[in-house]
């Protein structure tokens, strides 16, 4: 089996007007939590995986998953790509370790 590191990235715009749409909401981006994804922006999570057969289950995973009601968005992008972004702004803290590497020790 081959390495292809890439990731997902999922954008979301939920609405938050009612209780349940409130619920819906958390229980969302509590899913993304638990399954690896890690927040680039509100509303935008980021998670890497190995190869195509990872990336579609984690899709599906969230087909299944989706809110009634808002907009849910997934781009796959490779790591090198990912690795290009650009971050435009005055100051930029990161305390998200991002490595392809098998073992992290902190």
């Amino acid at each position: 089996m081959s390495y292809r590191f890439m990731r997902i990235i999922v954008f979301f715009d939920l609405p938050t007007i009612t209780d349940k749409d409130k619920r819906e909401y958390r229980q969302f981006r509590k899913l993304l939590i638990k399954n690896g994804f890690v927040m680039m922006q509100e509303s935008a999570y980021t998670r890497m995986v190995l190869n195509q057969t990872v990336q579609k289950s984690v899709i599906e995973l969230l087909k299944k998953n989706k809110p009634s009601g808002g907009m849910v968005q997934a781009l796959v992008v490779t790591e090198k790509q990912f690795a290009g972004i650009e971050n435009i702004c005055e100051q930029f803290v990161s305390n998200i370790i991002d490595t392809d590497e098998r073992l992290v020790i902190i």
